[in-house]
């Protein structure tokens, strides 16, 4: 595989993980689950393996399925996709949890259940905006020395001009299937 050829945003590099091995089970658990945005070709992918190429050592790189283009979600501005700081985790008992910023305190952020988090960020947003969360490359993640994450991305369906509503909505409904198959 010819790394150098593909889109350089499905390739992730693992070399400073203290825990890879669990930051590579962590991130399998999401296949297909959270879709992946790549900036540089402005797509959002739906449909997607994750491989870990030999002769590539210590790189994560996202396969989106050739056989379902239409999976694939075209001319999605860069400014359409922001970070939200929030990120996913995983709890001792083999669960998820989100890591919710705080704004004053000792900690840094607060950790709920997962499906908790989720509702308590849509209940934030303004009346008709729903939660999207994607990936995009650099959001696997070590919280700490021993614990990998995944910062979430929001996309903006609202800015998204170029596309008709019916598009809008198969993104939003795409994503929501996906985000329903985590929890």
């Amino acid at each position: 595989m010819d790394l150098a050829n593909d889109n350089k945003d499905l390739v992730w590099d693992l070399d400073a993980f203290n825990q890879r091995q669990r930051a590579v089970s962590f991130v399998m658990g999401f296949e297909n689950k959270l879709c992946v945005y790549s900036h540089s070709v402005e797509q959002l992918y739906t449909n997607y393996n994750i491989f870990f190429p030999k002769e590539e050592s210590r790189k994560l790189v996202i396969l989106p399925n050739p056989f379902a283009p239409h999976d694939t979600f075209n001319g999605i501005p860069a400014n359409s996709v922001t970070a939200t700081g929030l990120n996913i985790i995983p709890a001792e008992d083999g669960s998820l949890q989100m890591t919710l910023p705080l704004k004053r305190g000792e900690k840094a952020y607060r950790k709920v259940p997962l499906r908790v988090g989720l509702r308590m960020v849509d209940q934030r947003l303004p009346e008709g905006k729903v939660f999207l969360p994607v990936l995009v490359k650099g959001d696997l993640r070590e919280l700490d020395a021993s614990t990998p994450c995944l910062h979430l991305h929001f996309i903006h369906l609202d800015r998204l001009e170029d596309h008709s509503v019916l598009e809008r909505n198969g993104i939003r409904k795409v994503i929501e299937t996906h985000l329903n198959g985590l929890c």
